[in-house]
C-alpha cells in the first residue's frame, strides 16, 4: 500500500472505531430493511461521503486505493452499509463526468450521497432546455438516504434513433416504492424508484458512451490529478472492497466463536483444538488474503493509468473484470469454509456471521459483479477475441 494521505488516515481511523457499532446495528437495520440512521450519521461525521468529491468543491479527492481501504473497513462493520457506501461513493465520482454546471449543483455542500439505477428501464425524450424522463429502476441501492440518483434511460431522438444516457436527478423528485423484501443485503433498501414526466435539464445528462469512454469532458474541470479512472473498472474495484470486508468480518466472527466452544455430541471441549477447525480457518484466511492481493494488482494498474492521464486498454479493462470475479469467488469460498465449521448457533439472527454470509453470497449474484460475467469477458480477450461488452 502506498503512503496514505493524512485525510485518508484520519477517516480510516474513524471508521475502524465505529466498526463494532455498525456490526451491532445489523439486526435493527435488517428489521427496517434499511440501514439505521446512526450508521449514516457516523459515516458522515467521519467524512466518508467526501472521499470521492473533488477538492475544488470541498471534497477530499482520495485515491482509489484509499477509497477501497475505507469501504473495506465499513463493510467489516456491516455488509449492507458497505454496499450502500459503494453506491454513494462511486456515484459521487461518476458525477465528475458531468459538465461544470451540474457538478456545482451536485457538490455544493462538499459531502454528497448519490445512488444509481444503471439498467435503462426508462424512456427520455427531448424538450426545450433538456429532456422529459419516464420510467422505473429496480435494485436502487441506497436511494432511501441519497441526495441524488444517477439513472439510465433510452433517449429517443426525433429521427427514430435511440441511445443510452445517464440522467442525474434529485431524489426528492422521484417516487420510492416500499418493495425491498429479500433474504440477503436486506438493509440496503434497494427499492424501486420511478419518475413521471420529470424534466431533466440538458447539463445533467451524459451518454453511456461518453461516460464509459471518459470522453464527456467533465473530469477536466475539477482540477483533480490522477482521478480520471475508467468508469466500469472503478465501480468494479470499489464493489470488490465490500466483499473483502464482509469476508474479513465473517472470519473474525468464527475465530472468536470457536475458541473454547465445545463440540456437541463429541468429546471435544474446545473447537479451536480440532484439526478440521484449524484447516478451515487457515483455508479461509488464505483465500481472503489472496482475494485482497489479487485486487491490489488492478488497483495499482488503474492508479498508474490515471496518474499518467491515460485510460486502461480494453484488454486491461477486461482483466480488471476477470480478476474481480476471481476475488469474489475467493471470498465466497472462504465463507463456505467458515460456514462448514460454524455450528447451529451461527443460524441465530443474533449471530453476526450468518448476516455476513447471506449478504456476501446474495451480492455475488449482482449483474455486474457475478464472477462468471467478469471471467467471460476476460477469457474472451485471453483467447484473442473481442470482449463483446461495453461494460469494461
Amino acid at each position: 500500500m502506498a503512503v496514505r494521505s493524512t485525510e485518508a488516515e484520519n477517516i480510516l481511523k474513524a471508521v475502524r472505531e465505529i466498526v463494532p457499532t455498525l456490526r451491532a446495528n445489523g439486526p435493527a437495520s435488517e428489521d427496517q430493511r434499511w440501514i439505521v440512521e446512526e450508521n449514516i450519521e457516523l459515516l458522515e461525521k467521519a467524512g466518508v461521503f467526501r472521499i470521492a468529491v473533488p477538492k475544488r468543491f470541498g471534497g477530499l479527492d482520495l485515491s482509489l486505493k484509499e477509497q477501497v481501504e475505507i469501504i473495506t473497513e465499513i463493510s467489516r462493520g456491516c455488509g449492507s452499509t458497505g454496499w450502500v457506501a459503494v453506491a454513494w461513493i462511486s456515484s459521487a465520482w461518476m458525477a465528475t463526468l458531468y459538465p461544470l454546471q451540474a457538478q456545482e449543483e451536485i457538490f455544493k455542500n462538499g459531502s454528497v450521497r448519490i445512488s444509481g439505477g444503471f439498467t435503462p428501464t426508462a424512456k427520455m425524450v427531448p424538450t426545450e432546455g433538456g429532456y422529459v424522463l419516464n420510467g422505473a429502476w429496480r435494485f436502487n441501492s441506497g436511494v432511501r438516504g441519497a441526495h441524488w440518483d444517477l439513472l439510465a434511460a433510452e433517449l429517443e431522438h426525433s429521427d427514430g434513433t435511440v441511445e443510452e444516457v445517464y440522467a442525474m436527478v434529485p431524489v426528492d423528485e422521484l417516487t420510492i416504492a416500499d418493495d425491498w423484501h429479500v433474504s440477503a443485503a436486506i438493509a440496503t433498501g434497494s427499492s424501486t424508484s420511478s419518475a413521471t414526466d420529470l424534466f431533466v435539464p440538458a447539463h445533467r445528462v451524459v451518454t453511456l458512451e461518453e461516460a464509459v469512454l471518459g470522453t464527456s469532458g467533465g473530469g477536466a474541470v475539477t482540477g483533480s490529478k490522477g482521478r480520471d479512472y475508467s468508469l466500469i473498472s472503478y465501480v468494479v474495484a470499489e464493489s470488490v472492497a465490500a466483499y473483502v470486508g464482509m469476508a474479513r468480518a465473517a472470519y473474525e466472527e468464527i475465530v472468536a466463536t470457536v475458541k473454547g466452544k465445545p463440540l456437541a455430541y463429541s468429546n471435544v471441549t474446545d473447537q479451536a483444538q480440532h484439526p478440521l477447525t484449524q484447516i478451515q480457518i487457515a483455508l479461509a484466511y488464505g483465500k481472503i488474503e489472496a482475494a485482497e492481493a489479487l485486487a491490489d494488482t488492478y488497483l495499482t494498474l488503474l492508479q498508474e493509468r490515471a496518474d499518467a492521464g491515460e485510460q486502461p486498454t480494453w484488454d486491461e479493462k477486461a482483466e480488471v473484470r476477470g480478476k474481480a470475479g476471481i476475488a469474489i469467488l475467493l471470498t465466497q469460498e472462504a465463507l463456505q469454509a467458515l460456514h462448514s465449521i460454524s455450528g447451529a448457533g451461527a443460524l441465530s439472527r443474533k449471530a453476526h456471521f450468518q448476516r455476513f454470509y447471506r449478504d456476501l453470497q446474495g451480492l455475488a449474484r449482482h449483474g455486474l459483479m457475478a464472477p462468471n460475467m467478469g471471467l467471460e469477458v476476460h477469457g474472451r480477450t485471453l483467447l484473442g477475441l473481442d470482449p463483446d461488452s461495453l461494460f469494461l
